[in-house]
């Protein structure tokens, strides 16, 4: 494969990481980042030496966080994001996290072996945002298929 899929979110929690408003959050950092590192297709996430993204701060306000991965296709992704134990998460997330204005996911295409920066995500977020889904920056509901490889010459 040449390509493998990058994606991006963010969340704004309601209170700061050692708020007990957000502890449901917290403790589930671990399992769900472990259920993702075993799921199929999984790549890469991005992760400290914490073993999770909360410390990386790639916005003014410190309660956004920024996670990202890279998956070998869509389809690996979505089976993790909605059929795995990873959608519980998502349907506790109005317990922790602020209702958001904006774009709060996008994915992009990356060659295999190559590993985005969180000021790639950033700003593939902010095109999402600016101009709607496009080959650039996509959604589940809106995707692009890979680039074309060159031909030979």
């Amino acid at each position: 494969m040449t390509f493998h899929l990058a994606q991006c979110n963010i969340v704004k929690l309601k209170a700061p990481l050692d708020s007990p408003v957000v502890a449901d959050f917290v403790a589930a950092l671990d399992p769900i980042n472990a259920l993702a590192d075993a799921a199929p297709g999984f790549v890469w996430r991005l992760q400290s030496e914490d073993g999770d993204a909360t410390s990386f701060r790639v916005f003014d306000d410190d309660q956004i966080l920024l996670n990202m991965s890279v998956w070998e296709s869509i389809e690996a992704l979505q089976a993790y994001v909605y059929r795995s134990g990873h959608v519980e998460v998502l349907r506790q997330r109005r317990q922790w996290a602020e209702p958001f204005d904006s774009v709060q996911s996008t994915m992009w295409w990356v060659r295999a072996g190559e590993l985005p920066e969180p000021s790639e995500a950033v700003a593939r977020l902010a095109k999402l945002e600016r101009d709607g889904p496009t080959a650039d920056a996509f959604t589940f509901q809106r995707r692009f298929d890979p680039p074309e490889e060159p031909a030979p010459h």
